[in-house]
């Protein structure tokens, strides 16, 4: 036997020759040919005849077609939930193929998803420990932050800590009570002003303080006073009469002289002393000794040449 006779006869096979197409109508396999054996014993398998007695059996009403076209009433109920409309029924199609595809797509992912087994070690980040593929560190990072998420969502605020006190700790770790540190810090605050306050008071003079006081007291006494206020005003008369003027013509006729008192109530040197641009008289305790640098002294000299000068060139002027 040659090769090409053996190949053929073992692994070559031959076409089956084509059935031919016939206008017949092919008849129903089983139709009328076949045995059929009918097993008494047999439950749940075969057809049960339906029992005349059953409540549970649909009910057959015998009515002719001709009785049901000639009425003219309508006989048919609705049953159940009436149907929808065109426009209810397509956003209730609309939301179950989405459903659908989330779903189909949760499944697709699910099955493309690497097989993660859980009972070796795992790390903080969630994956676990040896060798392993990218893909499956990615998917067992990927499940622990859907967990996370999960759990979250699902604790609510109780363990997400929103709406509770910040906590503050120190280098060494311990908690740091917020409300006595911002009591100490308004308390320091407090301090450094009344220091500060303090220093610009100290920088001011008895002078500026009585007077300060006495524009206290005329704003108390303001209150009660009359709005017109006329000569016979006997308060404001004293007050004039006591203010002291340097230009005065009429006040070496005064029999009363006032007491040389300060402003604050201390006395006054009564002799003689070089005058100053503030016009401050030494104490009672001063001994006549001029300790100054001469400034005072020159300011004078300077501003009484400037005006013997002034009116010089005045006189001259007038002379040409």
């Amino acid at each position: 036997m040659s090769l090409a006779d053996y190949l053929a006869k073992n692994y070559l096979t031959a076409d089956s020759k084509p059935e031919k197409k016939t206008k017949k109508r092919k008849r129903k396999d089983g139709a009328n040919s076949g045995l059929i054996i009918a097993d008494d014993d047999a439950l749940g398998w075969g057809a049960k005849a339906v029992d005349a007695d059953d409540d549970d059996a649909p009910l057959n009403v015998a009515a002719s077609s001709a009785e049901f076209r000639k009425t003219k009433k309508n006989n048919w109920q609705t049953i159940g939930h009436p149907a929808p409309s065109s426009a209810d029924q397509a956003a209730a199609d609309a939301i179950i193929a989405s459903a659908a595809a989330e779903s189909s797509a949760r499944n697709i992912a699910d099955e493309d998803a690497p097989t993660v087994d859980d009972t070796g070690m795992k790390m903080e980040s969630g994956a676990h420990a040896g060798l392993q593929t990218a893909d499956q560190v990615t998917a067992q990072l990927k499940r622990k932050q859907a967990e996370e998420r999960k759990r979250f969502l699902t604790d609510g605020a109780e363990h997400s800590g929103q709406g509770k006190e910040t906590i503050y700790r120190d280098a060494s770790g311990r908690i740091i009570n917020v409300a006595m540190k911002r009591a100490e810090a308004r308390k320091k605050a407090d301090e450094e002003a009344a220091k500060a306050a303090a220093q610009i008071e100290a920088q001011k003079g008895d002078v500026q303080r009585a007077e300060r006081e006495r524009k206290k007291e005329a704003l108390k006494d303001a209150k009660y006073m009359p709005v017109a206020r006329y000569e016979d005003d006997v308060e404001m008369n004293e007050e004039m009469k006591d203010r002291e003027r340097w230009n005065d013509p009429a006040a070496q006729f005064l029999t009363k002289k006032k007491q040389g008192r300060s402003v604050t109530g201390k006395p006054l040197y009564a002799g003689p002393f070089t005058p100053n641009r503030y016009g401050i008289k030494p104490g009672h305790r001063w001994d006549g000794v001029d300790r100054g640098n001469g400034f005072e002294k020159e300011y004078f000299a300077a501003r009484n040449r400037r005006r013997d000068l002034k009116e010089l060139d005045y006189a001259w002027q007038m002379d040409e």
